[in-house]
């Protein structure tokens, strides 16, 4: 599958969806009652938010245009549009109004009850006013959708943005979207009803669909855009308003396209290729498949070739929980139309999960200086040291990072939760990256610190904390240990994915063994092989660049969608650190450095002994911290070929 870019001529955007924008609430327990459901997960959800989504992660420069309340709701929605790409600058903020809000569960397959929480909601108060003439003029495409004509002034925002696509020449889709309780014709409880007969709402969809270049639903949508009762007579009717590409969407079954005239036998139109796959959840694979189609279309493939791609986002959608977060990246896209996948259960593929977890992470770290302080029992072991006073120390490194930081971007830390508490509330207020240890401090064979459970006790750490492990592992260990050691790090691994965190695993084998050219390779070889891919690796300096380069080797063959290394310091002199830092650029992996007792030790033992002043703690340390960030920014982000 080719990685072909739609042309964009003088547009900047390729597409602007319209209308709903919301939070979706989807239970995490399967197979009950939403009744039932104990905890539910996060999501941007609305039937034009998800298409943008979908859109932006399969490459295409789209845009969202909608209300949301100024409230957190709000903010998450605009924050994670922007997160995913997508151009928000056609977001108003309401201050009269909520964000909409949805509770959904999956009951059984194929059925998830949902409850809609939109009384005069912020995207439904959508008017004309909110039609930006310049911003639909950018762009390529528009998609209207159906709920937006369920009243006056959405219905009017939504034709003034037609009448102004139509005068740039852009084209102009129809996603039908009918949810019969948004217009009032089903109880708070139907959700999940996807017909009622309605002519008020026929007439509405029937007055959109001459202006339409494309117009996509599922059979309901159809009997509803046309006013008819049975199939062929909806798409003759529809045929009769409107000379539009007219995609039938059927589930299952894939889809069919109707190019011209409706033939006596539906089942001759365009088909796409199929996927069967087991359906886990239904809800959001409209939406996964309007994105794969509008790529296809507007990047000018064949119908055939939109639908198939359509079908494949589609079945990603179905097989997963939520909406927009499951929707896949071009990158896994492609690997599923090159590659397939052996699971019918598309989420129970391990590479595509990898591709998808790998290629949508919330943020990117090219460059990451790190002032690591998540030490307990080297801290504790230091006289005058108490729980209070090594958390009050911790504290004043932040402070003391913050200060070299200044705001920039590529600034982190290592803190933990036994004696970091406060400091990691601190550390999140500055914007840091942050890690979080879960090894029992010196274990070796590895174990895990508070809990052999880890999935329990990472669930509440905040979504962008990273898991970070250390193993005490060398190549030449004998072959139970490093079996014992690979088969702990494959518990954390698991959990991590499991609950959508980043997994950063430090490797240390200097302090067991000699350190020759190829030793941290072949670790790191061991550990791939168990089917391990951590986001990040944190290494002791090699000495050469060819043990760097067998380093970057194994990367680039086993997960080239690794986010890096970050070198650890070991206590190092300053001087023993800059020569590593420089034989480090010569890799073309290392992102940074992640340095703790040579920039804390000094100040700690001090400062722990009364010796020293808050402020001269916080100097001392920011000195320490600053020189090293200057070495590396001196040395430059050039990476080698």
């Amino acid at each position: 599958m080719t990685n072909a870019q739609p042309e964009h001529g003088t547009k900047t955007l390729d597409v602007i969806t319209i209308g709903r924008a919301s939070v979706d609430l989807y239970g995490q327990q399967i197979g009950t009652r939403l009744e039932d459901v104990g905890s539910f997960a996060k999501s941007v959800g609305g039937c034009p938010a998800n298409i943008a989504v979908g859109t932006a992660r399969l490459g295409l420069k789209s845009a969202l245009i909608t209300r949301v309340g100024h409230e957190q709701m709000g903010r998450f929605i605009t924050e994670q549009l922007a997160r995913e790409g997508v151009e928000t600058a056609g977001i108003a903020t309401d201050p009269a109004r909520l964000t909409a809000l949805v509770l959904l569960s999956v009951e059984a397959e194929g059925v998830s009850p949902m409850i809609f929480y939109r009384t005069d909601c912020a995207d439904m108060a959508l008017d004309e006013g909110d039609i930006d003439e310049a911003l639909i003029a950018s762009a390529r495409s528009i998609v209207v959708t159906g709920t937006h004509f369920s009243r006056p002034n959405s219905e009017a925002a939504q034709k003034k943005a037609i009448r102004i696509a139509k005068a740039s020449g852009a084209r102009i889709a129809f996603d039908i979207d009918y949810r019969p309780n948004l217009w009032g014709l089903a109880g708070h409880d139907a959700g999940f009803e996807r017909y009622v007969a309605s002519d008020i709402v026929s007439q509405k969809y029937q007055s959109v669909l001459p202006d339409c270049d494309l117009i996509v639903g599922t059979e309901e949508e159809v009997l509803i855009a046309s006013g008819e009762a049975d199939l062929l007579s909806a798409l003759r009717t529809i045929r009769g308003l409107s000379s539009a590409t007219i995609v039938l969407k059927r589930g299952p079954m894939g889809c069919i396209v109707y190019d011209g005239a409706i033939p006596d036998d539906l089942e001759a139109g365009i088909v796409g290729e199929g996927f069967p796959i087991e359906v886990y959840n239904v809800l959001g694979a409209g939406d996964a498949f309007m994105s794969g189609w509008l790529r296809g279309w507007l990047s000018g493939e064949s119908h055939a070739t939109s639908a198939t791609w359509a079908n494949a986002c589609g079945a990603f959608a179905v097989s997963r929980l939520m909406c927009s977060p499951e929707y896949p990246s071009w990158a896994e896209l492609d690997h599923f139309m090159t590659k397939g996948s052996p699971k019918r259960a598309l989420r129970n593929d391990d590479d595509l999960n990898h591709i998808h977890w790998a290629t949508t992470r919330r943020r990117a770290w090219p460059k990451l200086m790190a002032l690591a302080i998540d030490h307990r029992s080297q801290l504790e072991e230091i006289p005058g040291a108490t729980e209070a006073s090594i958390s009050a120390f911790k504290e004043l490194a932040v402070t003391a990072a913050s200060r070299i930081a200044d705001g920039r971007p590529g600034f982190g830390m290592l803190l933990d939760d036994k004696h970091g508490r406060k400091a990691l509330f601190a550390a999140e207020a500055q914007g840091f990256w942050i890690a979080r240890p879960i090894e029992l401090p010196g274990s070796r064979p590895l174990q895990f610190e508070f809990s052999q459970d880890i999935g329990s006790r990472i669930i509440d750490w905040p979504v962008e904390h990273a898991i970070k492990v250390l193993c005490f592992f060398h190549p030449d260990d004998p072959a139970a240990l490093r079996a014992e050691q690979i088969a702990k790090l494959g518990v954390a691994h698991d959990a991590a994915r499991k609950i959508g965190r980043d997994l950063l695993v430090e490797i240390i084998a200097g302090k067991h063994g000699t350190l020759g050219d190829d030793t941290i390779a072949r670790a790191m070889t061991e550990i791939y092989d168990a089917g391990i891919r951590p986001d990040w690796w944190k290494l002791e300096p090699q000495n050469s660049a060819a043990a760097w380069s067998a380093i970057d080797q194994v990367i680039e063959a086993r997960d080239p969608l690794c986010r890096g290394i970050v070198l650890l310091g070991l206590e190092a002199s300053h001087e023993a650190l800059e020569a590593g830092f420089a034989l480090a650029h010569t890799s073309r992996q290392v992102r940074g450095f992640a340095v703790g007792r040579t920039i804390f030790a000094a100040a700690a033992k001090a400062w722990l002994a009364g010796s020293m002043s808050d402020e001269e703690a916080i100097a001392d340390m920011a000195q320490r911290f600053g020189a090293l960030v200057a070495v590396w920014e001196r040395l430059g982000d050039h990476k080698p070929d």
